[in-house]
């Protein structure tokens, strides 16, 4: 994995912001309404001092719709918790799973692909989480 460093404060480069969703199903005729301007790196990222990206390589978290080659948006600044998908430290290797924690209070870090396995955090397999991923980035074409 690649960690590419934020800046501080990055330049602000607003977008148009159309006031409708858009249909993901069925086709849906379009408004040419202006909601307004979002600025993409104001919306992924609230605490710029704290958060760095991340190339995603290989295929374990397919089902959270994270894939190879994606950008992953990690802020250092929260508290991990289950259920958040983690960027962890085990044996010397990042990695991104999800975080469960199992009855006996263990923590867990568990692909979201069938095909990997988990990984119970423990004196056999310390881990060390660096931060939760807030967004993901994707280009298309």
């Amino acid at each position: 994995m690649q960690v590419h460093p934020v800046p501080l404060d990055p330049a602000a480069l607003p977008l148009p912001l159309l006031g409708r969703r858009v249909a993901a199903g069925f086709p849906s005729p379009a408004d040419d309404y202006l909601e307004g301007e979002i600025d993409l790196g104001r919306y992924l990222i609230e605490r710029p001092a704290a958060t760095f990206l991340m190339r995603v390589a290989g295929e374990s978290m397919v089902g959270a719709g994270i894939l190879d080659g994606d950008l992953v948006v990690v802020d250092r600044s929260l508290e991990p918790r289950p259920g958040h998908v983690v960027v962890a430290v085990c044996h010397g290797e990042m990695t991104i799973k999800r975080l469960r924690v199992l009855r006996d209070g263990r923590a867990v870090l568990l692909a979201e692909n069938p095909a990997f396995p988990e990984f119970v955090i423990g004196e056999e397999l310390p881990a060390e989480i660096w931060g939760v991923v807030v967004g993901v980035v994707r280009k298309t074409a």
